[in-house]
């Protein structure tokens, strides 16, 4: 379950890119916002606000193409709210623990939308338990760094951190939306996979440096 040192890297890379290019569209919102006097999180909290509404009221309607546009739109928060941050200097240890923890909340309403879907009008109870695992699992391996984080190692990356499960989930979901079921029972099936793959990562990650520092 070890990692491939060159794969990590190349990920780091593709992420900085798509940063970067990003970056484009998203600084000059942030300026605007930050003109109007508006603080970065204020705006952390209004996206998850909207992510969270239209995660648990668009998916269990099975309003699946609508919730995940809208849901999207609302996720650039994560981004805008870093931008806002940076430009304005206000770059605070509660401004990252608040990202961190809303973040999670967004993550936790979309599965648990697309559960209530799947185990109800969507009548696809299997799907419906993939949800849920897939929601759990995100959280355990959010808090498998967070605490090796407290204990003073290190638990990051993996073959599916939160950016590779939200980008999986969202497209998934957009495509059974527009006709195309099949994609989404792929997409679930893969993200179970691949995220009980990166807690086992991650557990071994802390496992060789408390072997290693012995």
């Amino acid at each position: 379950m070890t990692q491939n040192p060159d794969a990590s890297a190349d990920a780091v890379v593709g992420k900085a890119k798509a940063k970067h290019a990003a970056s484009f569209v998203v600084d000059p919102i942030a300026r605007a916002l930050l003109k109007a006097h508006i603080s970065p999180d204020a705006v952390t909290i209004f996206g998850t606000m909207g992510a969270v509404v239209a995660a648990l009221w668009c998916y269990p309607t099975g309003h699946l193409v609508a919730g995940t546009i809208i849901v999207s739109v609302f996720a650039l928060s994560d981004m805008l709210d870093g931008s806002m941050a940076r430009q304005s200097g206000r770059q605070s240890a509660w401004g990252a623990f608040l990202d961190s923890l809303l973040d999670r909340v967004t993550d936790a309403a979309i599965f648990a939308g697309l559960t209530i879907w799947f185990l109800g009008s969507g009548n696809e109870p299997i799907l419906g338990y993939a949800a849920l695992y897939c929601l759990a699992a995100g959280q355990v391996i959010s808090y498998a760094r967070a605490r090796a984080e407290g204990l003073g190692l290190q638990a990051s990356g993996g073959i599916a951190e939160r950016t590779e499960r939200l980008v999986v989930v969202m497209v998934a979901t957009g495509f059974s939306g527009l006709g195309v079921p099949f994609i989404q029972a792929i997409g679930l099936w893969v993200l179970v996979i691949a995220t009980t793959i990166t807690v086992i990562q991650r557990m071994v990650m802390v496992r060789r440096q408390v072997v290693d520092g012995q």
